[in-house]
């Protein structure tokens, strides 16, 4: 209980001082390829992290890390923070913020290695799959209540199946209530962004929490693809069809599902329904299988995967009768 409550009281003080000195945090302009007017403030990661951090240390590591583990996550933390905010601030090229993400998630996947007794080609996969998380969070934050809404639906469903496993959860339920205050004022029309320092940082966490808890037993391994499939099927959909549009995949552009749900008429409250409904189903089901029926996972994945299927569909459908 005092980690849940440092957790949600330091990310709202943070939030109140940058809502008093908004001239302290770096800002977001609009620009051809974003879906907002004006000046905003890209600092919301730094109430996030820094009231998950303090409650991290009350709390104790993520279920099925060890301490030493635990301490490369918060050591890889700190580096994604610190070059997203450099970039945040003035521009990181891509190439330098890649070999970071690298460095990072060979460093902890190498220390749960060590936890789990896995080898070069675990090291590597898992690798692999906390890159991918660190960016594909990073490239789902650019509409009003995305970033917050997912935080707090995926982390909350993972510390509910870690509490079903008997696993420590408060952690997980940490971060989720530090994304709260977050998602209060990034609520439509959104009066501070999550910003690349904290986007990056959560999706990493995202993917260390769910690797670690496939490999400890704490949940099989469909159980966090589920929890956060909606963020995870639209950037990797995305990505997919510019890389064999030949398009550049590491450059800015505003062809994501969302986007264009946005820039198709929804505006970012629908766009917020639409993607916050697929949260919530998509984790209370991952939950509800994990508590009654874990051998319906899979096929609750595969159900979720045809739902949100339909939706890229109808968005594609509304985006050509657009023009």
């Amino acid at each position: 209980m005092v980690a849940l409550a440092l957790a949600f009281s330091i990310s709202a003080l943070v939030l109140a001082i940058l809502a008093r000195h908004p001239g302290i945090a770096p800002h977001d302009r609009a620009n051809e390829r974003s879906l907002h007017e004006g000046v905003v403030p890209r600092a919301g990661g730094w109430a996030v992290l820094g009231g998950w951090a303090v409650a991290a240390l009350v709390a104790g590591p993520l279920p099925g890390m060890s301490e030493s583990s635990f301490g490369a996550v918060l050591v890889a933390i700190a580096g994604l923070f610190a070059i997203s905010l450099v970039d945040d601030y003035r521009g990181v090229g891509a190439a330098w913020r890649f070999a970071v993400h690298v460095a990072c998630a060979i460093l902890v996947a190498t220390m749960l290695s060590r936890d789990g007794g896995e080898g070069l080609a675990w090291v590597a996969a898992t690798s692999f799959v906390l890159v991918a998380a660190t960016n594909c969070y990073n490239f789902m934050d650019g509409s009003d209540g995305l970033a917050g809404a997912m935080a707090v639906s995926g982390f909350a469903s993972l510390a509910a199946g870690a509490a079903l496993a008997g696993a420590p959860h408060a952690t997980l339920l940490a971060l989720a209530l530090a994304a709260l205050p977050f998602l209060a004022r990034n609520f439509p029309p959104a009066r501070i962004f999550l910003g690349d320092a904290g986007s990056a940082p959560v999706g990493f966490l995202a993917g260390a929490a769910g690797v670690a808890g496939a490999a400890a037993g704490t949940w099989p391994a469909w159980f966090p693809v589920l929890v956060f499939l909606p963020f995870l099927a639209d950037a990797s959909v995305t990505l997919a069809k510019r890389a064999l549009a030949g398009e550049r995949v590491w450059e800015a552009h505003r062809s994501h599902y969302y986007q264009r749900l946005v820039r198709a008429g929804f505006g970012h409250r629908g766009t917020l329904a639409v993607y916050g409904a697929l949260m919530v189903g998509c984790g209370a089901t991952a939950v509800a299988c994990a508590a009654w029926r874990t051998e319906a996972g899979p096929l609750a994945l595969a159900a979720w995967v045809a739902i949100v299927a339909l939706v890229f569909g109808g968005i594609d459908y509304h985006w050509r009768q657009r023009g």
